[in-house]
C-alpha cells in the first residue's frame, strides 16, 4: 500500500513538473494569429513516435508489448512463423496511473483481453480491429495513425487524417452538443483556445473505435477533454482525460507528442528538414483498403486465404 502511494506521488510530481515546463514554453511562443484570433497551426503533423501496437510501448512492432493471450498467428498471417517484430522504445501513452496500466473495471478488462486474444484470429465481427478494415478509429486513436493535415476557418478547425482518409470538425462557437442519442465515430467536439492551448470537449462517441491493436477501448459513454498544447510553431503535446465510469474505475490520461512532418511509410518522416515547401507539397495518399486488398501483412489476409483453400 505504501509503495503504491509513493509511486502515485512520484508520478504526480513528475507530471506536474512536465506540465509546468510545457506551460512555460507555450507562454514564450508568440504565434501568428488568424483573422478570427486563432493561433495559426495549419499544416501537416505527425506523431514523434509512430505506432499503435500497445499503449505502454506504442512503437513496439508487434500488436502488444506482450504476446497475446491467444495462439500465435497461423501461416499466412502477420508475424507467422517468426518471432514478434520489435520496434524501438517509445514513451508510454498512459500518463497518470501508478501501475502504468489503464484502470479498467473487472468486466472491461475481461473484454479487452478477449479482443486482444482474437486479434489474429477473429471469430466474430466484433473481434476485428476497425483499422484492419480502414474504418475510423475514433478521435483519440486516429491521431496515432499516419499524418493529420490541419485547416482553420472562422469558428472551426478541420482535421484531415491520412489514415483511412477520415476527417474531423471541431467547432469553436457556442453551439450545444448534439442530442445524446446520436453517436458518431469521432464524437461531437466543441473547442476553445486558452492562449496557445486548444481545449476540446467531446461527447456522443459510438464506442466502435479502439485505443490500440491490443484491444484497449472505451465505451459509447466516454466523455473526454483533449488538450493540444503548442510549445512552438513545430511542436505540440496532445493529452486527453478519458472519463468513462462504465469502463474505467477512475478517469485517466492518454497522451503523446506531435511534430510537423509528413508520413513516409512505417519509418516516420523522410530524411532532411521539414520545410514550408515540403508541407505545401503534401498530399494525402489514397488508401484502397477494401476492393483489391492484397496486403499479406494484414491479419485478415491469412484467414481469407485459408477459407479460399477450403
Amino acid at each position: 500500500m505504501m509503495l503504491l502511494l509513493i509511486s502515485a506521488l512520484y508520478v504526480g510530481a513528475i507530471s506536474a513538473q512536465e506540465s509546468s515546463a510545457k506551460a512555460k514554453a507555450a507562454n514564450l511562443w508568440k504565434p501568428k494569429l488568424l483573422s478570427d484570433g486563432q493561433p495559426d497551426i495549419q499544416g501537416v503533423w505527425t506523431t514523434v513516435h509512430y505506432g499503435m501496437g500497445c499503449l505502454s510501448n506504442p512503437a513496439n512492432g508487434d500488436v502488444g508489448c506482450v504476446s497475446p493471450p491467444g495462439p500465435r498467428p497461423k501461416v499466412g498471417t502477420a508475424n507467422a512463423g517468426r518471432p514478434p517484430r520489435r520496434g524501438h522504445e517509445a514513451p508510454s501513452r498512459i500518463l497518470d496511473t501508478p501501475d502504468g496500466k489503464i484502470p479498467y473495471t473487472q468486466v472491461a478488462l475481461a473484454h479487452q483481453q478477449d479482443l486482444f486474444a482474437h486479434y489474429y484470429e477473429p471469430s466474430r465481427p466484433g473481434d476485428i480491429d476497425p483499422q484492419q478494415r480502414c474504418f475510423p478509429l475514433g478521435a483519440v486513436r486516429q491521431f496515432t495513425w499516419h499524418d493529420v493535415q490541419v485547416f482553420q476557418y472562422p469558428k472551426k478547425i478541420v482535421m484531415v487524417f491520412q489514415g483511412a482518409e477520415q476527417y474531423r470538425i471541431i467547432y469553436l462557437d457556442d453551439r450545444p452538443h448534439l442530442g445524446r442519442n446520436l453517436k458518431l465515430w469521432f464524437g461531437d467536439s466543441r473547442g476553445h483556445w486558452e492562449g496557445t492551448t486548444l481545449i476540446v470537449d467531446t461527447t456522443n462517441n459510438n464506442g466502435k473505435g479502439r485505443l490500440s491493436r491490443a484491444g484497449d477501448f472505451s465505451s459509447e459513454n466516454v466523455h473526454y477533454v483533449e488538450r493540444f498544447e503548442f510549445t512552438d510553431q513545430d511542436h505540440f503535446h496532445y493529452e486527453v482525460l478519458m472519463d468513462d465510469p462504465t469502463t474505467y474505475t477512475r478517469p485517466w490520461k492518454f497522451g503523446f507528442d506531435e511534430k510537423r512532418g509528413y508520413f513516409a511509410g512505417d519509418g516516420g518522416v523522410p530524411e532532411g528538414p521539414v520545410t514550408a515547401e515540403s508541407q505545401a507539397s503534401y498530399e494525402n495518399w489514397e488508401e484502397a483498403c477494401h476492393e483489391g486488398l492484397r496486403d499479406e501483412d494484414n491479419p485478415l489476409y491469412g484467414a481469407t486465404q485459408e477459407r479460399s483453400a477450403n
